[in-house]
């Protein structure tokens, strides 16, 4: 096939570039050219900005689009626009964040999803990435039809993740000692190695799939306790985990996700986020590597070509400390 990919160097599109590769397809891609322009040396490579011009892909034509970069419907509708008569297939990258009701377990492609306040607004943040990401998809939609495929990834990890939320746990347990582990051991959690994603994203494509998918893993019910301890058995530490309680960690105004990856207060608005319905993409072909594959990939990764950096994301040293000896108190 004949692949156009918007963006394609970072993390998701990088895995997706990659799929395509090994699976002999010929690849395009379509970004501003800033981030890691020496990838993929053998590919051709279109330079421009899709908010501005796409005039450097006019009277192109693939068998399949892939949009991995888009995040605000004013942007994305310029482009389906300019590329409607250009693809068999366009595939919209969106996420799991597009739900309206995030509290209920099961969330699944048939659920509610939200509006956003406002549909032209050139900029997005954390609060409306969800709404504005919602907002693309009924672009894709409206100018493509049945030839749209939209998919819907929870947390995507790995190497190359630039966010480090699942990257903080590997390295974090690895230096050993006693370590903050958040709310219930048995608490669910869910997320996809990006490399997971990008091969099937390849495969849907390869078989002319549209329609709309949730993105997540693993097929079994993930704990945040075999999570750990499997972090703990790759890295070969001596972590010791400590459970504090969700009441005791938001009575210390601790932070989800940017100081506790993967700790989702139970019984809360977000609370689904955890237990979302993955079976129609395991139906469709939807494959997981082994959780301690994801984690010592991401663990050599960090290694390798991290060395030396801080951590984007999870709880800095002091604060933990400051919160185990308050909770043995």
């Amino acid at each position: 096939m004949k692949i156009l990919v918007i963006g394609g160097t970072i993390f998701v599109g990088r895995h997706i570039v990659e799929a395509a590769l090994q699976r002999g397809h010929e690849v395009t891609l379509f970004n501003r050219g800033r981030t890691e322009s020496g990838l993929f040396k053998d590919v051709e490579k279109i330079v421009g900005d899709r908010s501005e011009s796409l005039d450097n892909l006019a009277g192109r034509s693939w068998d399949v689009i892939i949009d991995t970069s888009g995040y605000v419907p004013r942007v994305v509708s310029k482009s389906c626009e300019a590329l409607k008569s250009s693809c068999k297939t366009y595939v919209f990258i969106s996420t799991g964040s597009v739900y309206k009701d995030k509290s209920v377990p099961g969330i699944n492609e048939d659920h509610e999803t939200l509006i956003p306040k406002d549909p032209d607004s050139l900029e997005w943040n954390d609060d409306t990435y969800g709404e504005m990401k919602s907002g693309c998809e009924v672009v894709v939609q409206k100018t493509f039809g049945e030839r749209a495929l939209l998919i819907r990834p929870g947390v995507v990890v790995g190497p190359y993740d630039p966010t480090d939320r699942f990257t903080y746990w590997p390295v974090r347990v690895e230096s050993g000692g006693e370590v903050l582990a958040p709310g219930r051991p048995e608490r669910p959690i869910q997320f996809i190695d990006a490399r997971d994603l990008g091969a099937w994203t390849i495969l849907l494509s390869e078989s002319n799939a549209t329609g709309i998918y949730n993105a997540i893993g693993p097929e079994y019910q993930l704990s945040m306790s075999k999570f750990l301890n499997d972090c703990k058995t790759v890295s070969e530490s001596n972590a010791d985990f400590v459970w504090i309680p969700d009441q005791a960690l938001l009575n210390h105004k601790v932070e989800a996700w940017s100081e506790m990856p993967f700790w989702i207060p139970e019984n809360t608005e977000n609370s689904g986020m955890s237990l979302r319905d993955n079976s129609k993409a395991i139906k469709s072909g939807l494959t997981f590597r082994p959780l301690q594959e994801t984690i010592a990939d991401t663990l050599k990764w960090w290694h390798e070509e991290k060395t030396g950096c801080e951590l984007k994301a999870g709880m800095n040293k002091k604060r933990e400390i400051e919160l185990l000896q308050t909770a043995s108190n």
